[in-house]
């Protein structure tokens, strides 16, 4: 059974992942969906967001998105990075801002995106399709040894698929060493959900709370689980802990951390509930 120690840190990331041990297992929460994975002297992010592109996108219109939280990091004090994983199209998960410096300062580093959405990942992140890796849910990915990624449907707020049938959201179940870890990137709850991904017996579930809002469906933005959703899903899945994130970025597309903390004080079994936060790394044992 895989053991999940939540340990907070002094100082910034960087210097935490500057003094780190190559054969650390780990995870850190950067903000919204995004999470920096460290596996045996590699790195891997999912959804990074650590620009305030899409407040400068917004600024003055209806719905502010300016940041409620800074970066923890820097695209500059990230260091070596060796794969992203994109969830969707979404700025604030597949952000050109973030994404074209990572692909600049690391060479080498493949970026894992939609296959519905590959014209659009080249456009933004600025690289050649010899560095992207489309998948469709149903797929897999094995990067380097002891790491494998297997492609799950999402629905934000609907199955939503391209012209050729391939699905616009997207999860992803990363197995590094013995644990497997699920992000289910932005999602709702809808039918074959459970068993498609507990079929791959994950031990820990990043799922998203800041839940869906009739007004901001009817504007075009689309919600997300709620909390009680995300708890359930993570029970459901047979996960051991889940970690709630997707809350405290954007004021009008929020979560009260005091609710998610008051629902990880009051669940008592399986699966154990953390609120994702900055200044924390996350050991796999």
């Amino acid at each position: 059974m895989t053991t999940l120690v939540a340990e907070p840190f002094d100082g910034s990331l960087a210097q935490r992942l500057a003094g780190q041990e190559a054969a650390d297992a780990c995870f850190y929460w950067l903000g919204q969906a995004g999470f920096l994975l460290a596996f045996a002297g590699r790195r891997i992010l999912i959804d990074p967001y650590l620009s305030d592109s899409l407040a400068e996108k917004y600024r003055g219109k209806a719905f502010s998105h300016e940041r409620m939280m800074p970066a923890p990091i820097s695209t500059a004090e990230l260091g070596k990075v060796d794969v992203v994983l994109v969830t969707h199209h979404h700025t604030d998960h597949m952000d050109p801002a973030t994404l074209a410096p990572i692909a600049a300062t690391n060479p080498d580093c493949r970026f894992v995106v939609p296959r519905a959405s590959l014209d659009e990942a080249q456009r933004r992140i600025g690289v050649g399709h010899e560095r992207l890796i489309a998948l469709d849910a149903g797929e897999n990915f094995a990067p380097f040894d002891g790491v494998h990624v297997t492609v799950i449907r999402a629905a934000h707020e609907a199955l939503e698929r391209s012209a050729e049938g391939w699905h616009r959201f997207l999860g992803y179940v990363v197995q590094v060493g013995a644990a497997k870890l699920y992000h289910s990137g932005d999602t709702i709850p809808f039918d074959g959900l459970v068993e498609e991904v507990e079929a791959h017996a994950p031990d820990i579930a990043l799922l998203p709370v800041n839940g869906r809002r009739a007004e901001l469906t009817a504007a075009g933005i689309a919600g997300n689980l709620t909390l009680s959703e995300a708890i359930d899903l993570a029970g459901a899945i047979g996960a051991g802990h889940m970690i709630g994130h997707h809350y405290g970025m954007f004021a009008f597309n929020t979560a009260p951390a005091e609710a998610i903390d008051q629902a990880a004080a009051a669940h008592t079994c399986r699966p154990q509930i953390h609120r994702a936060r900055t200044g924390v790394e996350y050991r796999i044992f």
